[in-house]
């Protein structure tokens, strides 16, 4: 999967080369193209933004440099995301969705936004992290990135995330491992009986038992 992000911080996105996501990036699974939008800015102190017609707070990126930027992408065919909190709320089912594009190109805005004429152009679809605002799109594209990238094949393997959280309408059940005694506090003997059978059944029943006391609200969707 190629993943290309147009962002006025590129620098804000070293910490996605870390860990997981970070060995896809290094084994050629992920390829991540992080674009400065302020390198496509005619003004010779690269200004990216101006004051908003109409009046108000704060300033808003221009749409010539956003669509300069967009375009020297080469691959017109990739879905572009623009991470805004108008935008629906990312789900599991959205990023696993996600993970079956082979291209995607990720806009993240900042200052008061950006100027609406370039998003009606090139915006296939607006993605929120939660009901709040941030100062840019810079976290929530990395959330969306590290949520999607775990999903592409070669990543993680299957069995890894067959029984996360929300892959099966739940929350996933309690883990434990060494010491067996902790503060006293034992592993519970079902998962040393090395009864798979039995085992499995506790693990669903603990999901459940999860979900509806942490968020009852899915078990009602």
């Amino acid at each position: 999967m190629k993943i290309n992000v147009l962002t006025l911080f590129p620098e804000m996105f070293e910490a996605v080369n870390k860990s997981i996501i970070g060995r896809a990036i290094s084994k050629g699974i992920i390829e991540l193209n992080l674009i400065n939008i302020r390198d496509f800015s005619e003004n010779k102190h690269k200004k990216v933004d101006d004051t908003p017609y109409g009046g108000g707070a704060g300033m808003v990126i221009r749409p010539d440099v956003v669509y300069s930027a967009y375009k020297s992408i080469k691959n017109k065919n990739a879905k572009v995301i623009y991470m805004s909190p108008q935008g629906k709320v990312l789900t599991q089912a959205k990023v696993e969705e996600l993970s079956q594009e082979e291209n995607l190109i990720i806009l993240c805005g900042h200052y008061e936004g950006i100027d609406q004429r370039v998003l009606d152009k090139i915006v296939d679809e607006e993605i929120s992290i939660g009901d709040y605002v941030l100062t840019g799109g810079e976290i929530p594209a990395m959330a969306l990135i590290d949520s999607v990238s775990r999903y592409v094949d070669g990543v993680l393997t299957k069995e890894s995330i067959k029984e996360e959280s929300f892959s099966n309408g739940l929350l996933e059940y309690p883990q434990y491992t060494r010491p067996e005694i902790f503060e006293g506090e034992r592993v519970p003997d079902i998962l040393l009986s090395g009864h798979h059978e039995n085992i499995e059944k506790w693990r669903k029943e603990k999901s459940l038992e999860v979900t509806k006391k942490k968020r009852p609200e899915i078990l009602e969707k």
